[in-house]
């Protein structure tokens, strides 16, 4: 941080006067060396830490609501009087000081010591804690459910089972800072390897199940072990679209889904000087921005007319690519791969395109398969009730998997955010403890592609107007997407607060 914001922090240890405080204001300051804010509720005066516990985002720039603290990054929520983290992306809780007032003026005191794991499972009206939980997935719903369960004071059997070689990691960053070369190994871990252990999670890496036999509650795995369970979640996640192209070998093609994938990429790019993207969505931009901070040459090919119109309109679309070209990106746009001869891709245009290695970004589809040889009601994913459970009592469904009944578009929707996912396993979480939560987060992601990030809140697939505000290509601007003018999604560049503030107000069902 530079001299001058320091100089602007108060020394909260020599207190700060109560009417330089308004209601609901944020103030930033120091104590004992540490970053604080105080956060000011009607007469009540809160100290928690300064910076979010998932990417470090500056909660003074985030939003109070209620009780609440939200994240103008990825839009993490903590409780001002706890410092718990309440809602993924961050896990770990704020830091909290003592608050001290004195006439007119406030001192932060003491830093709090961290309110510990709870020691009794809380249940529902008396509702037994299940004798055994296994959840079938180790992604970002797996991972927010475990987590949770532990947090809640569950302290049954608790079994991960995980068909990928790595424990639970920040899938995310594969494509952005970790691709790029700025994110090490070590980074990508949502939590370190003691973790399990010390939590009593049974982490299975590289298993995976073979059937689901849901009247018997058991699981069965491909290497012949079973394992019984009185709850069970499906967290299997989603697999890439896989593109047959003529000519093309494996050694080729490379799709971007698990951190292996990202190593190969990373591997290839290494002696690379050429490498085509094949897709203008997320995955594939990202790819594309990563690489050419490498230095690597970029060919994008895709079917549609702009860049990531299908979710964000050809406006936004259009600067996207417009952003990607003056970083030196070549699109060819509305064409696809015929057929790959040696280092030519031949184009349904005519033309050709020359590369080390390609990447194929064209979408991904549910694993849905054992959730259907299981017999559980499915439709393009595994269909949930507003509390995340399937149509087998007992049995939930989180993340990309999911299709739930959305409260705010009122209808059944599927998403695949990583954020989302985690939500989705602490709620399943605390229904698997009785709770009787409803999942009713307003879906966010966000995508950074050099240095412009684009923040989302919401779901629209289809909508009848949008609404832009600011300038795109200046990079300061906001899109509401609106259906019947109701806001469906709402999209900013630059504008984090403005996106705290709208989802607020989508939740409180105010636009």
């Amino acid at each position: 941080m530079a001299e001058n914001d320091e100089a602007k922090k108060h020394n909260f240890t020599e207190g700060l006067l109560v009417r330089d405080l308004a209601d609901g204001a944020i103030a930033v300051g120091k104590a004992a060396g540490e970053d604080v804010l105080l956060v000011r509720r009607g007469d009540e005066f809160l100290a928690i830490g300064a910076n979010c516990t998932h990417y470090h985002g500056e909660l003074s720039q985030g939003l109070v609501v209620g009780d609440t603290l939200r994240c103008p990054l990825h839009h993490a929520c903590f409780s001002l009087h706890t410092g718990e983290a309440l809602r993924a992306p961050a896990l770990d809780p704020l830091p909290r000081w003592r608050v001290e007032r004195i006439d007119d003026r406030i001192f932060v005191r003491e830093k709090l010591p961290e309110l510990g794991r709870k020691q009794l499972c809380r249940s529902a009206e008396g509702q037994k804690p299940p004798a055994s939980v296994v959840i079938i997935g180790g992604g970002a719903a797996g991972l927010g459910a475990a987590e949770m369960l532990r947090r809640e004071g569950y302290d049954g059997p608790l079994t991960m089972i995980s068909a990928d070689d790595w424990p639970p990691y920040d899938r995310p960053n594969l494509s952005k800072d970790f691709l790029a070369g700025a994110a090490p190994d070590e980074w990508m871990r949502l939590r370190i390897p003691e973790y399990y252990r010390e939590q009593n999670i049974d982490l299975l890496l590289n298993t995976r199940v073979s059937a689901l036999d849901i009247p018997a509650k058991q699981v069965h795995l491909e290497n012949g072990a079973t394992y019984g369970f009185e709850a069970l979640l499906i967290a299997t996640g989603s697999e890439p679209v896989q593109l047959q192209i003529a000519g093309a070998t494996s050694s080729q093609l490379h799709y971007l889904r698990t951190f292996a994938d990202a190593r190969a990429i990373v591997s290839r790019a290494a002696s690379a000087r050429r490498v085509a993207v094949i897709g203008a969505n997320f995955i594939g931009l990202e790819v594309a921005a990563s690489l050419r901070s490498l230095g690597i040459a970029v060919d994008v090919i895709a079917p549609g007319s702009q860049p990531m119109e299908r979710v964000m309109g050809p406006d936004v679309g259009l600067m996207v690519r417009v952003l990607h070209e003056a970083h030196g990106v070549v699109f060819h746009m509305g064409e696809t791969v015929s057929k790959i001869d040696g280092s030519a891709l031949m184009l349904t245009g005519g033309g050709t395109v020359v590369a080390d290695f390609v990447v194929l970004g064209v979408g991904v589809r549910p694993s849905v398969s054992l959730a259907e040889q299981a017999g559980l009601a499915t439709d393009r994913g595994i269909v949930v009730n507003e509390y995340l459970e399937t149509s087998a009592s007992g049995v939930f469904a989180a993340g990309d998997i999911a299709r739930w009944p959305d409260p705010h578009s009122g209808e059944m929707i599927r998403v695949e955010h990583f954020v989302v996912a985690e939500q989705q396993g602490q709620v399943a979480a605390k229904n698997i403890l009785g709770r009787r939560e409803r999942f009713d987060a307003l879906p966010f992601f966000w995508t950074q592609q050099y240095d412009v990030a684009i923040n989302y809140v919401g779901h629209a697939e289809r909508w009848d107007s949008v609404e832009i505000d600011g300038n795109l290509h200046a990079h300061d601007c906001s899109v509401s997407y609106k259906r019947g003018g109701k806001t469906l999604a709402f999209a900013t560049i630059s504008r984090n607060l403005e996106n705290l503030e709208v989802e607020a107000a989508m939740e409180s069902r105010d636009v």
